[in-house]
């Protein structure tokens, strides 16, 4: 297939369910003249407390609705999903560019000097070698804190964005690490952008907050023309969305979360 073809092919981007749409988001606004398909598997959510064999199998799954569409690259929007599958998904899927996300933590480090950094993510994520890798390599450069968030996922899959429920979960998850005056917080899973309005009024207007979707977004980029693959369009893209969750209210959900 030439490549003048293959540059009017979507990109596909799944995640666990909606987290994803989060980085969709910082994607599109980088590169509207793109067509997309978003997945997300609402379904099995969250990916998160599963064993690793389940996410793996589940990434698996997810990857292959994507390529039955015949997407040109794919998106893993998911931390979880990128600590457990994607190179093995890369080795399988040789042809094609799959990018993962991971916790900003780099960006985070090198913000300031020798400063605090609490990391949110999903126990899975935090446990991976992947991210325990990470966090060794930066761990003489800033104090890094881990906050495990089991069922923060699933708040956000419940539409709880705002209210008493997600302020008091998330107040006493960070409640440890704000006694130790941080300086940045990481959010280390596509889902909790959708409540960083509440956690910004948690921690207060002092601490800095990163998320990876940015440099995901830059590294898919990248990738594209790298290949020379990136649509030369010069209107905006289409955007089609699914869920194994198929029912109107999730995927009304995801399209009014990409565009707040």
């Amino acid at each position: 297939m030439s490549n003048d073809i293959k540059k009017t092919m979507p990109i596909g981007v799944f995640d666990s369910g909606l987290g994803g749409i989060s980085v969709l988001r910082e994607i599109v606004s980088l590169m509207p003249e793109e067509n997309y398909i978003y997945y997300g598997d609402s379904a099995h959510a969250p990916y998160g407390t599963k064993p690793l064999d389940e996410i793996r199998r589940l990434s698996e799954a997810d990857m292959s609705f994507l390529l039955a569409r015949h997407v040109k690259a794919i998106v893993i929007a998911c931390n979880t999903a990128t600590a457990a599958s994607a190179e093995i998904l890369r080795e399988k899927y040789p042809d094609i560019p799959i990018i993962g996300i991971e916790p900003a933590l780099k960006p985070a480090v090198l913000w300031k000097p020798h400063d605090r950094v609490a990391v949110m993510a999903t126990p899975m994520t935090l446990k991976q070698e992947k991210f325990q890798n990470l966090m060794h390599h930066y761990e003489t450069a800033s104090e890094i804190y881990t906050v495990p968030c089991p069922g923060l996922a699933d708040l956000v899959e419940q539409y709880e964005l705002t209210g008493p429920k997600i302020t008091k979960y998330l107040t006493d998850i960070l409640a440890p690490v704000l006694e130790k005056d941080i300086d940045a917080i990481v959010l280390g899973c596509t889902h909790y952008p959708f409540v960083e309005p509440v956690i910004r009024e948690i921690v207060g207007p002092n601490v800095k907050i990163f998320n990876g979707s940015h440099g995901t977004a830059m590294e898919l980029k990248r990738r594209l023309m790298e290949n020379g693959i990136k649509n030369d369009s010069t209107v905006h893209g289409t955007i089609e969305i699914y869920n194994s969750n198929s029912d109107d209210k999730t995927l009304e959900m995801c399209k009014r979360l990409l565009n707040s």
